[in-house]
């Protein structure tokens, strides 16, 4: 099996892509590369079978119809006095509040944070993907899944805290090393230098990893009365097995 995993940024400078070829005995980091093109991403996800994207596939169904609303002059407000909780309606969707259940830790919102910039190229990056053959399954179930490494990391048992910018770099391979520990199957080959001194190139590795997991049906399932809005609004895949199972 060959697993992708994209660290995805608005632009190209910071995507990185990580590819992980499996055997009965472990995974080996078979690339790695940063500043990675449209064209690279399409090519890379179309030859593989299972690829992760760290990025949100789709926006909130809620925040959808608030802005058409809104544009036609047909918004109504839910009373009087507008709520924080709907205003979290809006910036969240339902796989967000259901990591954030599951783990403790907060999601950031497409609909309101910097990272929507990046969903606009991951709406861009599907559309090419259709175009090529590989049409996008926002729930998972096709050849691409919705990750998000801060919350894998966390469910493998590995503290994915402080470790983001150049600045952190100390507390980078500190989570590398952790990863090594915990998968020794894990051959980083000649990139391990790149996933300590580059956030990304890290995130991408952890990203192609949460693919397998999805691959072999280790992460949480979504309620089946929900699978319509999923389908629009796109589903993380949480692993639910510790590392090894990976190795199956």
């Amino acid at each position: 099996m060959r697993t992708t995993g994209v660290d995805l940024s608005a632009g190209p400078e910071n995507t990185a892509l990580a590819i992980l070829e499996w055997t009965a005995t472990g995974a080996r980091v078979h690339a790695l590369l940063r500043g990675v093109d449209d064209t690279t991403l399409i090519q890379t996800i179309s030859n593989s079978d299972k690829a992760g994207i760290d990025c949100p596939l789709g926006w909130p169904e809620k925040f959808r119809s608030f802005v058409n609303a809104h544009q036609a002059g047909e918004l109504v407000l839910p009373g009087q006095y507008v709520s924080k909780e709907w205003r979290d309606g809006l910036a969240f969707r339902h796989t967000d509040v259901f990591v954030r259940e599951k783990i403790g830790r907060g999601v950031l919102s497409v609909s309101s944070d910097r990272i929507g910039r990046t969903a606009m190229q991951c709406a861009a990056l599907q559309a090419m993907l259709a175009s090529a053959g590989r049409p996008v399954d926002r729930t998972g179930a096709g050849p691409v899944v919705e990750v998000y490494p801060a919350a894998s990391l966390h469910r493998w048992g590995l503290r994915p805290d402080g470790y983001k910018t150049s600045r952190n770099v100390a507390v980078l391979g500190e989570l590398v090393e952790s990863l090594r520990n915990a998968a020794p199957w894990l051959d980083l080959a000649g990139y391990e230098s790149a996933c300590r001194t580059s956030d990304h190139a890290f995130d991408a590795v952890i990203a192609a990893l949460t693919a397998r997991a999805a691959a072999l049906g280790l992460t949480e399932d979504f309620d089946p009365s929900r699978s319509d809005l999923v389908a629009v609004e796109g589903w993380i895949a949480l692993p639910t097995y510790s590392l090894d199972a990976l190795k199956q």
